[in-house]
């Protein structure tokens, strides 16, 4: 199925490099990154000559496999994210320096997962039994386990590499018993020039990495509310849908709301859930459009936190298109923020490095027209988006109640980590 398989960094250069049948053609890496260059956006899949190219953005590298077959796209860039989880598995953190120290765990994974083009199995677990070479971390000082006392945890704690087959060590260090949860949601919403929602989804799912030794069966309650389907009660956690791990039993999901299940080598997923119908927006964005003379206007754009006060809303960018005939912006933007504009891509950009809840922020903005404003004009103006992310914040209100080993023993105390985080996925507010 398979000819060739690549790694490239964001410069273009050749990190990892897989001939896997001897029919690739010779310089295959440098057309692809030639061809993703000269277009601005470049599809997930496209021909050069006879020769497909199938590749994902990943951690700022490009993960890409060409083929001389008619082999399905979808199950190709199924095949490269696999793979890009089981790297980050077995590497803990996935970067360009983590990959060029690990190259040779990486070829052995390869070798393990594509026999002659041929995928052959993508499960960490299954893997671990076949790789002999133990991962070198990127940045000991980064990645190292907290200390007991600690009662938080870093963000980077969890990218570890798995368990050594071996020695039951992490990373070359004293093993710990202890499991990651994070549960993440993002959020598609659609505003009305006056604030409104138009359309709205969350889609989301529960993670989890284990670090447990002797892989012992663990129990995690979700909200007694739940209501799964349509037609939910008022206060209830209403879900449309959603899908579980195969490694989960529902014995108990009906009745408890309790998932029962061994978790496997690596970063898994416990559920994916969807959601779309009435919910609390956490930022309302209301642009308005005031013109000051025939030849410029004036835009503010007033944005709102709805989040508790307790919360905030970290590293949001408000993006804002200015139309064709722009020559000139300026911008001002509250304390706290900063403001840019970019004149070759026409596009007002507003940071806000943290966004606490209940605030209220106006940010404004004054652009020069090269012609007299028309209707047009104002409509080629926005939509005005914005990118955010929530820490230890869902709007779903989907809760872990708690997370239990079946069978716990004195001896047997594991540490758990359970973190809540709101992403944007497509936020934007239509303009008047």
């Amino acid at each position: 199925m398979l000819s060739q398989f690549f790694v490239l960094s964001p410069r273009g250069d050749t990190i990892i490099s897989k001939d896997y049948r001897g029919d690739s053609p010779p310089g295959a890496a440098e057309a692809f990154f030639r061809r993703c260059r000269e277009e601005r956006s470049c599809p997930p899949c496209f021909r050069i000559n006879d020769v497909t190219y199938v590749w994902v953005k990943q951690h700022g590298l490009m993960f890409v496999c060409n083929t001389r077959f008619n082999a399905s796209p979808s199950t190709i860039i199924e095949l490269l994210n696999r793979l890009v989880k089981v790297f980050k598995d077995y590497c803990g953190v996935l970067s360009e320096e983590a990959i060029r120290k690990n190259f040779i765990l990486i070829y052995e994974l390869l070798d393990e997962i594509v026999d002659f083009g041929y995928p052959q199995g993508t499960s960490t677990e299954n893997l671990k039994a076949c790789i002999y070479n133990e991962p070198l971390l990127v940045d000991a000082q980064k990645l190292r386990v907290p200390s007991l006392s600690t009662k938080t945890v870093s963000s980077s704690a969890v990218h570890k590499p798995i368990g050594s087959r071996k020695t039951g060590t992490i990373g070359g260090g004293a093993a710990r018993n202890e499991i990651f949860v994070d549960i993440l949601e993002r959020l598609t919403m659609l505003f009305a020039a006056n604030g409104s929602v138009v359309n709205s989804t969350i889609d989301g799912c529960i993670q989890m990495k284990s670090y447990l030794a002797g892989n012992p069966e663990l129990r995690l309650a979700l909200n007694e509310d739940l209501v799964v389907g349509k037609g939910g009660p008022y206060g209830t956690v209403v879900l449309d849908d959603c899908n579980f791990h195969e490694c989960v039993r529902l014995d108990d999901f009906e009745a408890q709301r309790l998932l029962s299940f061994v978790p496997p080598e690596g970063e898994f997923v416990v559920l994916n859930y969807r959601t779309a119908g009435d919910f609390r927006a956490p930022f309302r964005v209301l642009p308005q459009i005031e013109e000051a003379t025939p030849y410029q206007l004036e835009i503010i754009v007033l944005v709102r936190s709805e989040i508790p006060d307790t919360n905030y809303g970290s590293d949001v960018t408000i993006t804002v298109p200015c139309p064709r005939n722009c020559t000139a912006a300026s911008a001002t933007a509250p304390s706290g923020s900063s403001a840019d504009y970019n004149a070759t891509q026409r596009k007002l950009t507003f940071h806000v490095k943290k966004f606490q809840g209940g605030l209220e922020l106006a940010f404004r903005a004054k652009i020069t027209l090269s012609s007299i404003c028309t209707a047009q004009t104002r409509k080629e103006i926005g939509p005005v988006s914005m990118t955010f992310e929530i820490p230890m914040y869902n709007v779903s209100n989907l809760q872990v109640k708690y997370l239990r080993i079946a069978e716990a023993s004195q001896n047997y105390n594991p540490y758990r980590w359970v973190r809540y985080v709101t992403r944007s996925s497509s936020y934007v507010c239509r303009c008047r």
